[in-house]
């Protein structure tokens, strides 16, 4: 048998046990002997088939073992144009998504995200309020403004970033009320899936999880701020900061409160090894 033939032959031999296998309500037998031959030859077989593939097939084997780590993942960073298109694919079934019938019907349009597909901070929040709906963009209401402040004091400018909110749509109010009013946990989990995709295809460097219904959307955790924020969690290995939502320090206009979600930033900074100058120390929003 030629050396091409052997690989070839084998391989075919291992599929028809395959086979028998899983159709047969007999499954096939092997002496323990036989059993250690075929041990003996596998990796013969493994080189042989990579010795005599031809060298383009090689080369890609090569490339694609090179970008994945020890557990099999995938390393190789994406482009930037690679995830325009990507995140530009989830908005179109987030635009036409009716999971929610109340919310569908009662939406003006969804609020997907904006920013820069590279960012390093990915900042989340709830759900859109009366003024994102009317946009289409998260975070341009008062909240929204002082959010950007927040990013601008940073030294970063609201393009460098990524803003998402767990939900898509402005949860529905009834007819006649003002002011906006919390996500479900059954809105949230039906939702959550987009907002996955959204963090696996920009892989953001640090999560800054805005309020506590944004923790509970992504960790599923329920506390009283004070005792959640200001500390590191980890989401899906990605460092995750809490603080607290901008429209709480609108309500709230003790310095105190406003300079522990400041002192949250400045954590954000120094896991982000950004140079933090001592205006920014000093700073108070």
């Amino acid at each position: 048998m030629r050396v091409m033939q052997f690989p070839q032959a084998l391989e075919t031999a291992l599929q028809t046990l395959e086979r028998m296998r899983n159709e047969s309500a007999h499954r096939p037998c092997a002496s323990r002997s036989a059993l250690d031959a075929l041990n003996q030859i596998a990796p013969v077989r493994e080189n042989l088939l990579e010795d005599h593939a031809p060298s383009a097939t090689r080369k890609q084997n090569e490339g694609a073992s090179s970008s994945k780590n020890d557990l099999g993942v995938d390393n190789a960073a994406p482009s930037k144009a690679g995830k325009i298109d990507k995140l530009a694919a989830v908005q179109a079934r987030v635009s036409v998504c009716t999971k929610c019938p109340n919310l569908a019907s009662s939406r003006t349009q969804t609020v997907f995200g904006v920013g820069n597909p590279d960012a390093e901070i990915m900042f989340i929040g709830e759900a859109p309020g009366a003024d994102e709906d009317a946009q289409g963009e998260p975070f341009v209401g008062r909240a929204g403004q002082l959010l950007t402040k927040i990013i601008k004091a940073m030294g970063f400018a609201r393009e460098d970033v990524y803003i998402a909110n767990i939900l898509k749509c402005r949860p529905d109010v009834p007819a006649g009320s003002f002011g906006n009013r919390a996500p479900t946990t059954r809105e949230m989990q039906t939702c959550r899936p987009y907002l996955m995709e959204q963090i696996g295809i920009i892989r953001p460097k640090v999560i800054v999880a805005l309020g506590a219904v944004a923790v509970e959307g992504l960790l599923g955790t329920r506390a009283p701020m004070r005792d959640l924020r200001g500390r590191w969690d980890l989401f899906n290995g990605t460092p995750l900061m809490v603080t607290y939502h901008p429209a709480y320090l609108l309500r709230n206009q003790s310095p105190l409160e406003k300079r522990k979600v400041w002192e949250d930033m400045m954590q954000v900074l120094d896991r982000l090894e950004k140079p933090i100058s001592e205006k920014q120390r000093n700073y108070f929003l």
